[in-house]
């Protein structure tokens, strides 16, 4: 029996164009790779697109590759996960399943307050499921099934949650291993991490899905079972260069930036401006980004991305002189503009005050943010 899991696709994540494309092309080699391997069957635990209602585009892609898979008569056996997952119920996994493309494997029905997983079974092997859902919901529901029985049978259990034994300090609500009952092989999806211990596996994304992902991973991967081997696949499809860069002056950080590209090889690589620091000096708008850019360009990087989550101001020393707290407001912008000389300062205050509007009730997001907007032109002057 040589079977395939992969999980967290999240397709049509990115909104980058060349990363959502990565994503694309990560599911396809993966694909590609099972095609090669003439696997029996594929699992995909979850997370197979970001969105319960993914684009046309992201539908195209997803569906030529099950185009691909239905051609070589290799089942595909699914369940939602927490982004594809709805509460109505209703997903574009169904599409794919009535295209003939997939089989959803979340079979059950709950008898006095027991879920009771009904297998599907292909060959020698019955697989069952059961969906991630939004906010952990499916924790506590995980813990309440059962398996129907299925003598004989290789016991195959998807499931996309958050296990305790794969998280050493959770802070949040996770799945006891030892509520689950007792299969041959987990396959798991959720936790975007590298994990195989006792036949319980997470896939891992197949291409990651945010920038400290993509800073940490590197790529994606999955898993082939192959007669009771477990081997985990990677797909590196560009290599990623990651150009840590600390300061406290910024005013000086686009040549600095600009300069430390030109010690790297950075053709055709995804490379991360990863910043760091107190600032001191200097604002974010002085680092001109666009330059850095076109540099990077002009030397074919595939794409230039900025990571500034660690670059923070420091704290303004605003001595007041009471600590009246109605007072507070006006002593700090009183403060400020003494310390930050500026023509527009003058509209600190009018902005503030017409920034603290509030929402009538029953008012419409659409027209409140129209009223709010006028209110902010006026002080414009726009």
């Amino acid at each position: 029996m040589k079977f395939a899991h992969l999980a967290d696709c999240h397709l049509g994540s990115w909104q980058h164009s060349e990363l959502n494309a990565l994503s694309i092309q990560s599911f396809q080699k993966v694909i590609s790779l099972c095609l090669k391997e003439k696997v029996d069957f594929i699992l995909i635990a979850g997370d197979l697109f970001d969105s319960s209602y993914p684009s046309i585009d992201t539908l195209k892609d997803a569906f030529k590759e099950f185009k691909k898979i239905k051609d070589e008569k290799i089942p595909v056996f699914i369940i939602a996960g927490s982004h594809d997952y709805s509460m109505s119920g209703k997903t574009f996994l169904d599409v794919l399943e009535k295209a003939g493309f997939c089989k959803n494997v979340s079979i059950f029905e709950e008898k006095n307050g027991i879920l009771f997983l009904q297998p599907t079974t292909y060959g020698n092997v019955a697989i069952y499921g059961y969906p991630g859902k939004k906010s952990g919901l499916e924790v506590s529901e995980i813990e309440r099934i059962k398996l129907q029985d299925a003598p004989g049978l290789f016991k195959i259990l998807m499931l996309h949650t958050t296990l305790r034994s794969a998280v050493p300090n959770p802070r949040i609500k996770t799945v006891d291993d030892s509520m689950l009952p007792a299969v041959n092989y987990l396959a798991l999806g959720h936790l975007h991490i590298n994990y195989n211990k006792n036949n319980k596996v997470y896939a891992g994304p197949t291409f990651p899905n945010n920038l400290p992902e993509l800073e940490e991973l590197q790529g994606g991967s999955f898993y082939i079972f192959d007669n009771g081997k477990i081997e985990k696949h990677y797909i590196r499809l560009k290599e990623v260069l990651v150009i840590n860069y600390e300061t406290n002056n910024v005013l000086n950080a686009t040549e600095e930036l600009i300069d430390l590209l030109k010690k790297e090889s950075i053709k055709d690589k995804i490379v991360i401006l990863k910043l760091s620091g107190i600032l001191e000096q200097g604002r974010m708008s002085d680092i001109d980004f666009i330059k850095i850019g076109a540099y990077a360009k002009e030397k074919q990087v595939y794409t230039l991305l900025k990571n500034t989550s660690k670059l923070q101001f420091a704290e303004p020393d605003l001595e007041l002189d009471t600590i009246n707290t109605e007072d507070m407001e006006s002593q700090i912008i009183k403060k400020f503009k003494e310390s930050n000389q500026n023509k527009l300062n003058h509209l600190i205050s009018p902005l503030i005050k017409a920034l603290q509007i509030e929402k009538i009730d029953d008012e419409k997001n659409s027209i409140f943010e129209e009223r709010l907007l006028s209110e902010v032109k006026k002080v414009m002057g726009l």
